[in-house]
């Protein structure tokens, strides 16, 4: 994959990518679903059923981080 940044490696890229990953993964939940909306309790499933545990519970992580 070419990378805008020249080789650098930052966390704005990993924040952006994971960000695009957890919209594909809504996007899907939602094509999945009968219903018109998709239930608030549905998100939480897709959002926190992540091999990596899910976002944090506090928040964001610090900037830089």
């Amino acid at each position: 994959m070419v990378s805008s940044t020249g080789g650098r490696s930052g966390g704005h890229d990993d924040a952006a990518l994971d960000e695009i990953d957890l919209a594909g993964e809504l996007m899907i939940a939602a094509t999945a679903s009968a219903d018109d909306r998709l239930p608030t309790e549905r998100i939480d499933e897709v959002l926190l059923d992540r091999p990596d545990g899910g976002a944090p519970a506090d928040g964001p992580s610090e900037p830089g981080s």
